[in-house]
């Protein structure tokens, strides 16, 4: 008579056979629809705020022209057919290649990965959304129009400015992630007290040992 086949159980932190411990259950850091949706709107208010900008700054100031505001600042009309802060000006195909290429690792690396630290829907969508706005424009009209100038750094826009504070909250969160497991390793593992070389048990049975006194 044959015996009925048993059904195994798989359990939690061990393999498909149900025998077999695993030393630790893999988690999927995929990024899920809510954070894509974060990720989404981030970048495209960075982009509507850009776009409205340079569009306000190209329709009252000829190129060129300033309007100081205080101190060292000056809102200036500038063009710019480089990256941030006018590098490479002088190679605007590469420039869009280049951006093109980091765009898209940015977000194959979030759908990836997105779920890894909470601020990541921010920090690359800040990055994300200035890259993009900035590519338009290299794409659309050959140059990007800058107009915060500082007199002693190159001109930028408010993409520039979401870049540099997206790759800064990327960076700080990196940072924090690699200290709290060594802060918590440490609360941890209490120092255990260190007793003195006596051997209680062996005492012990030496007293048994000893005959009544009288």
């Amino acid at each position: 008579m044959n015996e009925p086949v048993r059904q195994l159980e798989v359990r939690v932190g061990s393999a498909t056979d149900a025998l077999t411990p695993l030393s630790r259950v893999s988690r999927s850091f995929a990024a899920t629809q809510r954070q894509w949706l974060a990720l989404a709107a981030i970048a495209l208010a960075a982009i509507v705020v850009d776009q409205v900008t340079k569009h306000v700054i190209a329709g009252n100031l000829r190129l060129g022209e300033g309007v100081h505001v205080v101190g060292p600042f000056t809102i200036r009309h500038v063009e710019n057919s480089g990256i941030a802060f006018g590098l490479f000006s002088n190679a605007t195909a590469a420039v869009i290649v280049v951006t093109a290429i980091a765009i898209g690792w940015m977000l194959a690396y979030f759908a990836r990965s997105g779920a890894r630290h909470p601020v990541l829907p921010v920090a690359l969508g800040l990055v994300i959304g200035g890259s993009v706005s900035n590519l338009a424009d290299r794409v659309r009209l050959g140059f990007v129009t800058d107009f915060l100038d500082f007199r002693y750094w190159p001109a930028f826009n408010v993409a520039d400015s979401c870049i540099v504070i997206g790759v800064g909250i990327l960076l700080a969160a990196l940072l924090l992630t690699e200290r709290e497991p060594r802060s918590q390793g440490l609360e941890a593992s209490p120092a255990k007290p260190v007793t003195a070389g006596r051997k209680p048990s062996r005492l012990r049975r030496e007293d048994d040992s000893a005959p009544p006194k009288l």
